[in-house]
């Protein structure tokens, strides 16, 4: 099947109002997906209209956030149970920068219920870093039934290889990437003339994915990947039931690694 675990909604201050969680379900079902996760930015808030909208369009949802660490490293976290999403995105959100939000300046940050009526909006403003590192965060979210993925780390900014230099080891489920191969741009030099080839990434022979990163409705779905599992593997228990995390993890390791 199809899958994208990347993606954002009217919750993250970069995202579209536009893009509710119905709309982005909607949107990814009519586009192939079959399994799909919302990750706001440190926030959950958006995923049990989210799971509603999965529900009734057949669609496989992963509940989950996109970590700021410390180090301003994005992480995709994600988890089977919506409420243990939930509670994880209450505590990320406790330990986030309490930096007020102003949405004139870095955009809204609302919740909304399954007709897209606006519950509330997030006090602080949800694209700060957490305090927790990059070494902390994977048995945090262990805790809470959760497994986490590097977010494209083939890009300049927010990733491994721009905030560390490299991407590091640790219990990750897969590494997205942007590009398969991963390669690290380069820019053009100061003196002008045209940019040196890119650098290739060693992804240390993780399971690698992609991730649309969806911000607005035209993103949705422009870089799934292909997870060779099939419904009742990651859904046991039938359509609207909670997934398999397990058998997500087993789904991933069959990915394309780096040769």
């Amino acid at each position: 099947m199809l899958a994208d675990f990347h993606n954002h909604s009217c919750l993250s201050p970069c995202g579209s109002l536009n893009l509710s969680p119905r709309v982005l379900a909607e949107t990814a079902a009519a586009r192939g997906i079959g399994a799909l996760a919302l990750t706001d930015h440190n926030c959950a808030k958006n995923c049990p209209a989210f799971g509603f909208h999965c529900g009734r369009l057949g669609v496989i949802p992963f509940y989950g956030l996109e970590v700021t660490t410390l180090e301003e490293v994005h992480m995709v976290c994600l988890f089977s149970e919506l409420d243990a999403a939930l509670s994880f995105g209450e505590f990320i959100y406790s330990i986030l920068m309490p930096l007020p939000n102003d949405p004139e300046k870095t955009g809204d940050q609302v919740y909304v219920d399954e007709d897209d009526n606006i519950l509330g909006e997030m006090e602080y403003f949800l694209s700060n870093a957490a305090d927790v590192g990059v070494d902390g965060l994977e048995p945090l979210a262990a805790k809470y039934g959760g497994l986490v993925i590097p977010a494209h780390v083939d890009r300049p900014a927010f990733s491994m290889s721009s905030q560390l230099g490299v991407l590091v080891r640790g219990p990750w489920a897969a590494v997205e990437c942007t590009r398969l191969p991963p390669v690290i741009p380069r820019p053009p030099p100061a003196g002008g003339g045209p940019a040196p080839a890119p650098l290739p990434l060693d992804t240390l022979g993780y399971p690698l994915v992609t991730g649309s990163d969806a911000h607005y409705i035209e993103h949705v779905a422009r870089r799934p990947f292909e997870l060779d599992a099939v419904a009742g593997a990651l859904q046991p228990d039938g359509p609207g039931a909670p997934a398999d995390l397990a058998a997500l993890r087993q789904a991933l390791s069959l990915r394309e690694k780096q040769k």
